[in-house]
């Protein structure tokens, strides 16, 4: 009996890298209208560049940037970048459709609720408190709770611990295959491949489940339950 659903976060309730690709562009701009002396696509590449060298959750990589053309940090061109990827950010950070309205119905059935999320600790709760889902939600699993990444099984089990379920009493949703689906499933719980937040192309996920529209949880939690309930 399916008691408890455990989400991801990034591409799963938000749109993150959309989001992401929106902000940096606006940055970009900014940067140039105030001294950068990049092409947009020049721009684009180096701060591609730094992420896959420090992770897409680097804070600083404006700073990088600057440092890597001019060897120091020109503050009238950083601050332009910041406040205009921060209000981009802030345009962009949306939910995907029917995630509020699923979540409100998870509740009303009175099923428990936790995100598990790879992304610091402190971003991923303000990403959450800016779409005000924070308060819905039993337990939140960063990586700063483990210190270990999916697909560890670290994050999962202390999700489960906090939640109070059994691995066999869950579902997680996901759209990294690699990741949720293999880490979540290796120790039980049953999985859901987030199809719609798919940025990899991928042809097979191997979940127990693939969904197109996140509402769709509400049917694969009526066909376990009844499949539970006939077994």
């Amino acid at each position: 009996m399916i008691k408890a659903i455990i989400f991801d976060l990034d591409n799963t309730l938000v749109d993150f890298m959309g989001m992401k690709r929106n902000a940096v562009m606006a940055a970009i701009h900014a940067m140039i209208d105030a001294g950068l002396q990049l092409s947009p696509d020049e721009a684009q590449q180096r701060i591609d560049e730094i992420y896959k060298e420090r992770g897409i959750e680097f804070q600083n990589v404006f700073d990088q940037l600057l440092y890597d053309v001019f060897k120091k940090v020109d503050y009238k061109i950083l601050s332009a970048g910041v406040i205009s990827y921060r209000r981009a950010r802030e345009a962009s950070l949306v939910p995907y459709p029917h995630v509020t309205l699923t979540l409100v119905e998870l509740l009303k059935r009175g099923l428990k609720l936790a995100v598990v999320s790879d992304a610091p600790g402190r971003e991923a709760w303000l990403r959450l408190s800016y779409l005000n889902f924070a308060h819905l939600f039993d337990c939140i699993v960063t990586f700063d709770d483990t210190g270990e990444r999916k697909p560890s099984p670290a994050p999962f089990r202390k999700a489960l611990e906090m939640l109070r379920v059994q691995p066999d009493e869950a579902l997680m949703v996901g759209d990294w295959p690699e990741r949720d689906v293999l880490g979540a499933g290796q120790i039980g719980i049953t999985t859901v491949f987030a199809r719609y937040g798919d940025t990899f192309g991928t042809v097979e996920s191997n979940a127990d489940y693939d969904i197109n529209d996140i509402s769709e949880i509400l049917g694969v939690i009526e066909k376990e339950n009844s499949s539970a309930k006939a077994g």
